[in-house]
């Protein structure tokens, strides 16, 4: 998957996903899919014994689960966005383009936990190449991955 995809398909962004964790040493602990309208988690509106959309596509969602640390889980949604969990860490709207560069973020190190005091706020802040940064609040308590991360 290249980063000039303007929409690539759930099964590119599990290649993309396998591909890093290979480059990085990590392992894929579990991927699963689901194809067809009826098995796909957002079409729980399709008709009884639909498998196929409107339009005619069949859906394919998946998901992929790396053994940690960092323990990430990825659900591909064939809308063209991915729930990424890092740690516990949701963030629900990740563009598939972005999926391998987010990443490597994780893996690389450069995404981090930023901590503010007044108002207390705790963020996980995953910055990824071409001013893009996805920010998500993060509860407590932090797992060691994450305070190990802390800015």
């Amino acid at each position: 998957m290249t980063s000039t995809d303007p929409h690539p398909s759930t099964e590119a962004v599990v290649t993309a996903v396998r591909e890093v964790a290979a480059e990085y040493g990590r392992t894929v602990a579990a991927v699963t899919h689901d194809i067809g309208a009826d098995r796909v988690a957002r079409r729980t509106s399709a008709p009884l014994f639909a498998v196929a959309d409107p339009d005619g596509s069949l859906p394919h969602e998946a998901f992929v689960e790396l053994a940690g640390p960092p323990h990430v889980e990825l659900t591909v949604h064939p809308e063209g966005d991915t729930r990424v969990v890092v740690e516990g860490v949701d963030f629900p709207d990740v563009a598939h383009e972005h999926v391998p560069d987010f990443l490597r973020a994780l893996f690389l190190g450069t995404a981090h936990v930023a901590t503010r005091f007044f108002p207390p706020a705790t963020t996980f802040v995953v910055p990824l190449p071409g001013d893009v940064t996805y920010k998500e609040y993060v509860g407590v308590p932090l797992s060691p991955w994450l305070a190990a991360r802390r800015r």
